[in-house]
């Protein structure tokens, strides 16, 4: 029952306008929280995916500071801030939309079902497939816009620091550079196609990373509100943002090898220096370069990321969430 209670205070019976508005409100200050704490982590990983120049992340990271100063682990924030907030209110906006039509599916089988042993027939719990299934959903409905964010991102990260050297002067200069790119096979094929590139993977990676996000956040919350028998609302901070901090964890591991391939293919260049033409040829040359730790390179500063990063977003968030109720 309190975990049937903890989706209560999250509005499953409310308005759906002003619930909706509600859930993206507080993702768009969990987005924010999120880029500020994991940007340093994110450019370190960065420059592991796409370069052999470092040996390990802290080696990484020491380079970037000696060479680059503090202010290189923010490359690139400015796209991020903006639009990375605008990727969290997506994911939790999207996410609860699918909770709730998932609760209205079980309510209407359990009003119509006579089975005596019906696991959803007393409630509105969804099963956690579904709570996965609306984790993919929110990550499918999220690549429409992190697919470009990312990739001006990671392509201003990756850049060389001597501003000589720099290919793009900033997120603007950036976009309108992969526009111009020439069109066919091997080139960028004007601004959609250009700034969409790797649009397939990311596709992949956020449905297998978004849904053991929401799932491991929510099965971790629901487990404690009954193990103790409180509501979601008297978990307190510290524990919320314990599981946040642990459903990262999940997020990564069941995503990370999509991350790579992305990461390689935005980097990519254009024309007769495209080294990759597709989603699976990315795969088979990372295969052929490093077999299966190939796929995860980058991965110790990722998950080092990935705990404070996620702690922090579902921490603001589900305060927020909690202040509006």
């Amino acid at each position: 029952m309190a975990a049937a209670e903890a989706e209560d205070l999250r509005g499953s019976e409310g308005g759906g306008g002003l619930q909706t508005a509600k859930d993206l409100f507080a993702g768009a200050m969990g987005g924010i929280a999120q880029v500020l704490i994991g940007q340093p982590f994110d450019i370190v990983k960065v420059r592991l995916q796409t370069t052999t120049q470092y040996s390990g992340a802290i080696q990484a990271a020491t380079s970037i500071y000696k060479h680059e100063g503090a202010l290189a682990f923010y490359k690139g924030t400015l796209t991020p801030l903006i639009g990375i907030g605008a990727c969290v209110s997506i994911q939790f906006g999207a996410f609860h939309s699918a909770r709730r039509w998932f609760e209205a599916r079980n309510h209407h089988h359990s009003n119509t079902d006579n089975s005596a042993d019906s696991s959803l027939s007393s409630s509105n719990t969804l099963s956690y497939q579904q709570y996965f299934a609306a984790g993919a959903f929110a990550g499918v409905a999220n690549a429409i816009l992190s697919t470009p964010i990312e990739h001006i991102r990671i392509r201003l990260q990756s850049q060389p620091h001597e501003r000589s050297a720099r290919l793009y002067d900033g997120p603007l200069d950036c976009v309108r550079k992969i526009a111009s790119q020439p069109g066919g096979v091997e080139g960028g094929g004007g601004l959609f196609r250009g700034i969409y590139r790797g649009s397939a993977v990311t596709v992949y990676r956020e449905a297998f990373g978004y849904g053991a996000w929401f799932t491991a956040f929510e099965y971790m919350m629901n487990a404690d509100a009954a193990r103790n028998r409180v509501q979601r609302a008297d978990i307190p901070a510290w524990k919320v943002a314990l599981y946040g901090g642990l459903a990262g964890e999940a997020l990564w591991v069941a995503s990370y090898p999509f991350d790579v391939v992305k990461s390689k293919m935005q980097t990519d260049g254009f024309g007769e220096g495209r080294r990759y033409r597709t989603m699976r040829s990315c795969f088979a040359e990372t295969w052929r370069a490093g077999g299966i730790g190939g796929f995860w390179k980058g991965i110790w500063p990722t998950l080092f990321r990935a705990m404070p990063v996620s702690a922090g977003t579902f921490a603001v968030v589900e305060m927020t969430m909690r202040a509006m109720s």
